[in-house]
């Protein structure tokens, strides 16, 4: 951030500019690790899981050099905190790899919409109901909806028919999951691949 300000100097005025410089920590450790730990007394957990019991940071971090292993503090608001002699390298390279393994299993279901209207014609229909089974077979959700215009809102059953139509003439490729409802101008229904069920 820069600020700019004026400075008498003599007789006249001279510009200043002054530099002020923020700093944020990019990565933010979530733990605590060796001489980071500052507590008076410690309960100590050894590599192998063995309580080594309560000792000085100093004491537990002279056990972990002796191991060339790093003092990791697990457990900060415990009464007294509860630190674990490992490897921290290793540590974070299994839990950033646990955490991209999930990602990658991760399935995202899309939502894609299908707009009709009351007086679609019959090969537009079936082109739109093409379109719905192959969202519904790469598994992802369909919305349907149906715009009302003027004095078409007199008439909200028809667009309950045109509904039904489409949802009969998926068959067995999907459920409903959301039956269909008028909202203001717009009738929605929501439809999901039956496997997912």
């Amino acid at each position: 951030m820069r600020l700019f300000g004026w400075i008498i100097a003599g007789a006249e005025l001279a510009p200043v500019f002054i530099l002020f410089r923020r700093c944020f920590n990019i990565a933010v450790k979530e733990m605590q690790i060796n001489e980071e730990i500052r507590d008076e007394e410690l309960r100590i957990i050894s590599d192998s899981g063995e309580q080594l019991g309560i000792m000085s940071a100093e004491e537990a971090l002279k056990i972990a050099e002796e191991k060339n292993l790093d003092l990791v503090k697990i457990s900060p608001q415990a009464k007294p905190p509860v630190c674990k002699i490992m490897d921290y390298g290793k540590f974070r390279y299994e839990k950033e790899k646990r955490e991209r393994d999930a990602r990658k299993n991760q399935k995202v279901i899309e939502i894609k919409e299908i707009r009709l209207s009351l007086n679609i014609d019959t090969h537009d229909f079936e082109t739109k109901l093409n379109h719905a089974k192959k969202f519904l077979a790469a598994g992802n959700k369909v919305k349907f909806s149906i715009r009302f215009r003027g004095r078409e809102m007199a008439h909200p059953e028809i667009g309950k028919d045109v509904m039904a139509k489409a949802v009969e003439s998926l068959g067995d490729a999907a459920v409903i999951e959301k039956p269909a409802k008028l909202e203001g101008r717009q009738m929605l229904m929501f439809v999901a691949p039956k496997s997912t069920k």
